[in-house]
C-alpha cells in the first residue's frame, strides 16, 4: 500500500469517526479534480461548484459504504459524475441560457489533449463537450479536465481500462467533430 493510499485510508476511517478535518483534508485534496469533472459534464462553473459541493455531502454521508483500502478518487469522482450529471439533467433550461450567454462559462485551462484542441477557446470546448453524451463527457471529464490515470477512469466508471480506451476513443473523434461544426471553416471571410 503507497503511503498516499494508506494516508487516504487514515483520512477515511478517521473521517467515519467523526473527525470533520479528516474529511475536510479529503476535500481539499479533490475539490479542485472535482470541479473540473462536473465542469466538463454540466458545462457551467456555476452548476458544477454546486454539483460538486453536493456530492462531497452524499460522499461524507454514504462513507460507511466505502470499501476500505479501495482508492478513494475514483470513488469520490464516480460521486461527483453523477450529480454533475443529475445536475445537467434538472437545469436544462439554464443551460439554454448559458449557451446564449457565453459569460456563463468558466476560464478553465483543459490541461491534457493541448495539442488535439489548439486554437479552441475554452467556451468552444465547453460548449463542443456540452453536446457529447454522458458516457462521452464522462470519460473526458475523467481523463482530461481531472487528469485521472486509465486505472482510476476504469474505476470511476465501473469498467475495465480496455474500455476505457475504446471508450475515450470514440469519444475524442466525436468531441474532434463537435469541434470542427464549433469553429470557423478555415480560410474564412477575407
Amino acid at each position: 500500500m503507497s503511503d498516499e493510499t494508506h494516508d487516504e485510508t487514515s483520512l477515511v476511517e478517521r473521517a467515519r469517526g467523526g473527525d470533520a478535518d479528516a474529511y475536510g483534508a479529503l476535500v481539499k485534496r479533490y475539490s479542485r479534480d472535482a470541479v473540473r469533472v462536473a465542469t466538463a459534464i454540466t458545462g457551467s462553473v456555476g452548476d458544477a461548484e454546486d454539483a460538486a459541493q453536493t456530492a462531497f455531502v452524499k460522499a461524507y454521508l454514504a462513507l460507511d459504504r466505502f470499501r476500505a483500502g479501495a482508492p478513494v478518487r475514483p470513488w469520490l469522482m464516480r460521486i461527483v459524475a453523477n450529480e454533475a450529471k443529475n445536475s445537467r439533467r434538472s437545469s436544462q433550461r439554464r443551460e439554454r441560457l448559458a449557451e446564449r450567454s457565453h459569460e456563463r462559462y468558466c476560464v478553465i485551462a483543459p490541461s491534457a489533449e493541448e495539442g488535439a484542441i489548439a486554437g479552441v477557446t475554452t467556451t468552444e470546448l465547453l460548449r463542443a463537450v456540452g453536446r457529447l453524451d454522458h458516457r462521452d463527457r464522462a470519460v473526458i471529464a475523467f481523463r482530461f479536465f481531472a487528469e485521472m490515470s486509465e486505472a482510476e477512469t476504469a474505476l470511476a466508471l465501473d469498467c475495465a481500462a480496455g474500455t476505457v480506451k475504446s471508450r475515450l476513443s470514440r469519444a475524442m473523434a466525436r468531441l474532434r467533430a463537435e469541434l470542427a461544426t464549433e469553429l470557423p471553416a478555415a480560410g474564412g471571410e477575407g
